[in-house]
């Protein structure tokens, strides 16, 4: 080999081991970086009929395909799971446990109590405002359970249109990325730092929505839901949504007064059988349209049951068949037909509302023109007998089994701790998957001991290389000199 060969030779060492070593001090630093790809060199002999040496044909970024697809799926998985167990746990904050100062069943046994407290002694206009006020009390705490219920809607609503902005913006970008790999494939470039972008991206989408990747020529890469939905194939694709300035009980998607997605214009299916189902997204429908509707539509039961029992028919035989009794409609007699949303207007009747100086209509009848007889308790122990009298529910949202007023309440707290008991198990399931997962692709990520053994062996080979290029330095010189 010549002199000029082995310093060629030499030289295309040293500058394979520069590229070498700032590629692993580069895989040191980012070893705890997620959607970060090892790099490793990509070397090849010298071509043929020249000095030799080795050629740098580019960068490898390492990744394993089918995990990273796990990982976003569970990533999706965890993300509806927080969502909903979210919603949950603010659910059985808001009604309290049973038997707790402030909860939902707390009211209805001080109702109970003073109801009692009044029958023993009704001439005592202090414990008529006692049952006023406590059963006020209990119509406020449905009417805050139903508004949060409410502003559980209207907050899902708007977040379904922050993910929808969010989904939109990371799918044009992704196609910005696809052309720019494209182009520093043709030229050669090394396309490493696009490809992490470009997976950081599709990581972000992934919590909002189920993905499929698929690869395309060039380098470009597709997107589809797990559902279907088309986000980015050669162009990206819009996804639309328009949100809802005011949700009201009642409203609904099928009923036309919410609004869905739309995919390049046209309605898709939103609900959790749809094209967008399984990640952030689809757990916000869900909570929309789905599980705060069943809150509402038991809330209202329970209202309407109270409304029942205490109204027309019941104890109280002053009342009109027309008459709103002790519970009413924002003030007027309830319509069986107007349920929904009774929770959020149940309202005690005026007449005997705390301060307005007749409570003694609790005892003598809310139709009663004038005071009856102070020491008659039976219209008192009639209203207690009503609400522990097992009945029958008239709303379809209760189970239709007869029961007592405390124990719909009971069965209601319960059925809110029991889900937010499952809504926790599953998001402690999603945690712990996903976690696993997310340790198996750091695994296969960078291994820092390894990176320190590799930096070694490059230290000594540009040793090595250097050496090469001092001696043929010292016998060149040598050469000039004779």
């Amino acid at each position: 080999m010549s002199l000029t060969g082995a310093l060629y030779n030499a030289f295309s060492g040293l500058k394979a081991n520069s590229r070498a070593a700032a590629l692993v001090s580069t895989n040191i630093s980012n070893a705890t970086t997620e959607s970060y790809g090892r790099r490793e060199l990509a070397l090849s002999a010298g071509v043929a009929g020249t000095h030799g040496g080795v050629t740098i044909k580019g960068v490898i970024r390492h990744s394993d395909p089918v995990l990273t697809a796990d990982r976003r799926l569970s990533d999706a998985n965890m993300g509806a799971a927080g969502d909903m167990y979210t919603f949950a746990r603010r659910m059985e904050d808001l009604v309290g446990e049973s038997g707790t100062s402030g909860s939902l069943t707390d009211r209805v046994t001080s109702l109970e109590n003073a109801l009692i407290n009044a029958a023993s002694n009704p001439a005592a206009t202090q414990r008529l405002e006692n049952i006023a006020t406590t059963a006020n009390d209990l119509a406020k705490s449905l009417n805050k359970l139903s508004d949060e219920v409410q502003l559980a809607r209207q907050g899902a609503d708007a977040t379904i249109a922050r993910h929808v902005t969010s989904l939109n913006e990371a799918v044009v970008r992704l196609d910005e990325i696809n052309d720019d790999v494209v182009k520093a494939n043709s030229t050669g470039g090394d396309v490493s730092t696009l490809l992490d972008e470009r997976q950081r991206l599709i990581d972000g989408i992934s919590e909002i929505v189920p993905l499929r990747v698929v690869a395309r020529e060039r380098g470009e890469i597709a997107l589809f839901t797990q559902g279907g939905a088309v986000l980015l194939d050669g162009r990206p694709v819009e996804v639309g949504f328009e949100q809802t300035p005011s949700i009201g009980a009642g409203m609904s998607l099928s009923g036309g007064q919410l609004n869905g997605l739309t995919l390049a214009g046209l309605p898709v299916n939103s609900t959790e059988s749809g094209m967008f189902a399984g990640g952030r997204l689809g757990a916000q429908f869900e909570l929309r349209d789905v599980a705060t509707v069943e809150r509402q539509a038991q809330l209202d039961g329970i209202a309407r049951d109270l409304i029942d029992r205490l109204g027309p028919g019941g104890p109280d035989s002053t009342l009109g068949a027309l008459d709103p009794g002790l519970f009413t409609d924002a003030g007027i007699a309830f319509d069986p037909l107007n349920e929904n949303g009774i929770a959020g207007r149940i309202e005690i009747n005026a007449l005997v509302a705390p301060g307005s100086g007749q409570s003694w209509k609790l005892r003598d009848g809310l139709g009663a023109a004038t005071q009856g007889e102070v020491g008659d308790a039976s219209l008192l122990v009639a209203i207690s007998a009503a609400l522990e009298a097992q009945a029958l529910p008239g709303s379809a949202a209760l189970d239709a089994v007869p029961s007592s007023f405390i124990n719909q309440v009971a069965n209601f707290g319960s059925d809110v701790v029991g889900t937010r008991v499952r809504a926790e198990n599953e998001q402690t399931f999603a945690i712990s998957q996903n976690t696993g997962l997310k340790e198996i692709e750091l695994s296969k990520g960078v291994d820092t001991d390894f990176e320190l053994q590799m930096l070694m062996q490059i230290e000594q080979l540009y040793t090595a290389n250097a050496k090469v290029m001092s001696t043929v330095d010292q016998l060149l010189e040598r050469l000039m000199s004779i």
